[in-house]
């Protein structure tokens, strides 16, 4: 039946569905994920960096010496896509490119020690949320989560 604004009133089960669709972990992963990024999206919003700029930082920081096309992979990325952000990074100091020893086209990143300063400023109050994540949880507890993490992401190509 219309209500007057002229909308249809949706039943309540179609929005909850029928058990087949789990709302319940989609919205935590949902409600998650918004707090875990905004200590770092606060961080960034600084220095006029987004989300881009901290997944590059993470990642160059984890392993030094990754080339951009490891970087591409790792982030399932174009290099179109990846161009900008990394331009920034280098052009404001917190990656340095470097030629390959062996092939000079190929270009391995590393953080500077600005970059490494940033990297775990973004990680510092993500790693305390976490932490207390598991304050009540034991080590099963948080090999089951590690596995599901896994089981959520697509499965690497090789």
């Amino acid at each position: 039946m219309p209500d007057k604004h002229g909308a249809e009133e949706l039943h309540h089960d179609v929005m909850t569905g029928d058990g087949r669709i789990d709302f319940e972990i989609i919205e935590g992963l949902f409600f998650a994920y918004r707090d875990f990024i905004s200590d770092p999206d606060a961080i960034l919003a600084t220095s006029g960096f987004g989300r881009a700029h901290h997944r590059v930082v993470h990642f160059v920081n984890r392993e030094p010496g990754m080339t951009v096309a490891d970087l591409l992979d790792t982030l399932k990325i174009t290099k179109q896509s990846l161009a900008r952000v990394l331009k920034e990074l280098i052009d404001s100091g917190y990656i340095q490119q470097v030629a390959g020893p062996e092939d000079r086209r190929q270009r391995k990143l590393y953080p500077t020690r600005t970059g490494r300063e940033l990297a775990l400023a973004l990680a510092e109050p993500q790693s305390r949320r976490i932490a207390r994540a598991f304050e009540d949880m034991n080590a099963g507890d948080r090999r089951a989560v590690v596995k599901f993490l896994a089981g959520m992401q697509n499965a690497k190509s090789d």
